[in-house]
Formats: structure tokens, sequence, C-alpha cells
């Protein structure tokens, strides 16, 4: 038997459709987890998969030094949904990738090395990356991790201004932290980061992987709360699933951002994937419609859970469910008994990311089952 590293759950899926997986013995599951927000538009969106295919037949490769119609056209496209001036785009293969770009501009834009982080923050599992990411579980028998790293506390202002100063590069972290338990931030917050940064000199990364494209009911999060940073970074659900992320800079932060480069940078199928994702969830308003049932659901699951759970949290369609006990068996019943597949969030948070067109028939299915087996 041929060995794997990654831990493998016990459902062989075998096709998708929408909001639907299907596993080998062709039972249908309710995805409510989206392969960690991979899926914004659903599984197998036609769009999606005529652009990739079209591309596949006319070209499917070319290194990024050789300009192509596909990746220009994301460039242009990522820039004009971007917020404020974040027009200088990097792409790449992932969401650790992103970051690490992130954190090599800033320091090299700055001339500094101090970079901040905060406590349940998930940024990546890179050597960079990781060494930004709070838990200690992401971290042992790898170190030592690259130096220079300081964490606060998360939606600590007064620790956070005491913290940046003359000597930080920059300071990263979620708009609204995922798999440290679905922990949403005050607006007074980030602004106070965003102010400590600008009278520090120092660069305001925002990751955006898991937030970003529609997921918390705006396009970024960063809009909801009228901050724009000046790094972003997305990935996750850019391509559909395709492996593809992206850095987002201000003028600042790009024309200094020293040397950097990735052999499969803007693959001419993933940018092509990229750009009819992104124009399906512009045309179709999926961040509205994700605020819209995300409220619905949330306000669902606080009515029927009531003091049976300890909160439900979130933005959009970006949910936490914090249980009393821990949520490994709450998923397993859910996908066995219920054909429902959601995500834990630390150990006793059940994150729900669902494709951003569900509609209420599938979220009260959700609300339903998980009354049930919480019951």
């Amino acid at each position: 038997m041929s060995g794997f590293v990654f831990s493998e759950k016990p459902i062989e899926i075998a096709s998708g459709d929408g909001v639907y997986l299907t596993d080998a013995n062709g039972t249908e599951y309710l995805d409510f987890g989206a392969s960690y927000a991979c899926t914004p538009v659903g599984h197998c969106h036609p769009e999606v998969v005529d652009a990739a295919t079209g591309q596949l037949e006319d070209l499917m490769y070319v290194q990024a030094s050789y300009p192509h119609a596909a990746r220009t056209a994301l460039y242009e496209q990522l820039a004009e949904v971007a917020p404020g001036d974040l027009d200088d785009v990097w792409l790449c293969n992932s969401g650790t990738e992103a970051n690490e770009a992130a954190l090599k501009f800033a320091r090299h834009a700055t001339g500094r090395e101090k970079i901040i982080a905060t406590t349940q923050g998930f940024h990546g599992r890179t050597m960079g990356t990781l060494a930004t990411t709070w838990k200690e579980k992401y971290k042992e028998g790898f170190g030592p991790l690259a130096g220079g790293v300081e964490f606060v506390e998360y939606g600590d202002a007064d620790a956070m201004r005491e913290a940046v100063d003359e000597e930080t590069a920059a300071v990263i972290l979620e708009p609204l932290q995922g798999e440290g338990g679905i922990n949403p931030p005050s607006t007074d917050y980030l602004r106070a980061v965003r102010d400590a940064t600008d009278a520090a000199g120092a660069a305001m990364i925002l990751d955006e992987i898991q937030t970003g494209l529609g997921r918390t009911g705006s396009m970024w999060a960063a809009e909801k709360h009228d901050v724009v940073p000046d790094i972003l970074t997305t990935a996750k659900g850019l391509g559909s699933g395709l492996p593809v992320g992206a850095t987002l800079c201000r003028d600042w932060i790009a024309e200094d951002s020293g040397d950097h480069g990735s052999t499969f940078s803007g693959g001419p199928v993933v940018s092509a994937a990229a750009s009819a994702t992104l124009d399906v969830i512009e045309r179709e308003g999926l961040a509205a419609h994700a605020d819209e049932m995300g409220s619905y659901l949330r306000g669902e699951l606080r009515d029927r859970l009531g003091d049976d759970v300890r909160d439900v949290r979130g933005d959009g369609l970006m949910i936490g469910v914090e249980v009393r006990r821990g949520s490994n068996r709450l998923l397993r019943d859910l996908a066995i008994d219920h054909q429902i597949l959601a995500l834990p969030a630390g150990r006793t948070v059940l994150r729900l990311l669902p494709p951003l067109t569900i509609e209420r028939e599938h979220a009260d299915t959700v609300v339903d089952a998980i009354a049930e087996v919480i019951g």
C-alpha cells in the first residue's frame, strides 16, 4: 500500500454539483464546509468549468514572464474589485504563498524585521507563515521558524498600539478569525490597527484568504469596517477549487517589493477559472446574498439551539457554533445521520462555510439537523 501524509475522512467523494457532493456509493451530501470556503459559487459551476476547459484547449501553461490574456485579465479584475487603492497584484498558488509574499514585501518595503501577529491567528504552514500562526500544534517539530515575530491579543487595541513601533515592518491579522474559532473583531479594533501602522510607517496586512470573495457579506471583510490595508491576501475560493492565490498591494509596497517570484504564478487555466469565479460572484450578487442568508441562518440557529450552545457568531456565511462539548462527534453525526458536511474551528466550534449560493431550504435543513444532533 502506498503511503500518504494527509489525514483522510472515511467518505470518498466522486462528484459535485452546486451545494451538493456525492460519494463513491452514490450518497448525496449537503456541503456546508465548501472544502474550507474553496467553492463560493458552488461545485462545478458551468461558467467556471467552461472557462477552464476552454483555456485548456488553447494553452495549458506558460510562465508568468510571458504576457497572457487570461492572466492580464485577472490582474485587472482583481485590481478593480480590490478595496481602496490596492491596485498591484501578485499571483501565486495558495493562501500560504500569498501570505508569505505579503510578509516578504512588507519587510523589503520598510527595511524592518519585526512582524506582529495575533493570538488565535492562522496564516499558513510554510516556514514563514507558520511563524505568524498562533497554535503550537501546527509548529511542533518544525522549528526553528522565521524570527522577529511577536504576538499580541486579538481584539486588544491598547496592546496593539503598544506593540507597533518604529521597528515594526508589518501587522498581519484576519478581519474575522477562521481556524481560531470564528472570532469577529470590532470595527474600532481594526481601525486602531490601521492608525497604529500608519503612525509607525508599518504595513497593515489583512489575511482575507477565508473571509474574502463575498464570504462575510461584502466582497472583502475589510469593506464592512471601512478599513483599507496596505496588503490584502486572498486564495481558497478564488479559483473555485483550482489552486490560485493573490497578494494585493498599495503602490508603496509594490514599488519596493524586492525580488520574488513563482514558476506557476497565474497560469492561464487557473487565471481563466478565477476570472469566471469573480464574474459569477459579482453578476449574481453573491456577497449580498451571503449577507442575507448568513443573518437568516445565524438567527435560526440561535432560536433553535438557545442555551444548548455557548454561542452562535460570525458574519455572512462564515459562521461558528460554539458547543459545550467537543465538535468532532457532532461533525460525525451530521455526516453519517444527516448527510451534511461541516468543519471544526478549534475543539469546540462547529464551522459553517457553505457555498454562497445556498437558499433558505438548505439553511433550514442544516438547522434542523444540528438541533437534533445537539438535542
